[in-house]
């Protein structure tokens, strides 16, 4: 199977996972975004443990999920987002005011829309979850 975005392979899966009910999902490849992308979502309670298997094609990424979330998916295109601007895309992806998540890529590496903010820093925006 040939994956143009493994980020938005990752989201799609794990959304359907959920969706059906599943303890767990497998990702394969694994990226260092991925990785990242994994940790702020177990840090805010969306996913539960995961861990990274090496394999002799590839590494993959087995992920505990915890019926957490509603709905999650990867942004595309990478909007760029200054650091007042957040407020637009949160209307946009969430569904209300504080309820959800939004993972930027910034300069200071990758987090969420929140802590960006209080940083101050602009970035691209990658995924969402609620």
């Amino acid at each position: 199977m040939s994956l143009n975005d493994p980020l938005s392979n990752l989201m799609s899966n794990i959304n359907n996972a959920e969706q059906i009910g599943r303890d767990e999902v497998t990702i394969k490849p694994s990226s260092r975004i991925i990785l990242k992308v994994l940790k702020i979502l177990h840090e805010n309670h969306y996913v539960g443990e995961f861990k990274e298997m090496k394999m002799n094609k590839g590494n993959l990424v087995k992920v505990n999920l915890i019926n957490r979330i509603n709905k999650c998916g990867a942004i595309k295109p990478r909007f760029a987002v200054k650091r007042d601007g957040f407020e637009k895309f949160e209307k946009r992806l969430l569904m209300a005011k504080d309820f959800g998540i939004i993972v930027v890529s910034t300069t200071d590496g990758i987090m969420t829309h929140t802590k960006a903010k209080e940083k101050g820093l602009g970035g691209r925006l990658l995924a969402y979850c609620y």
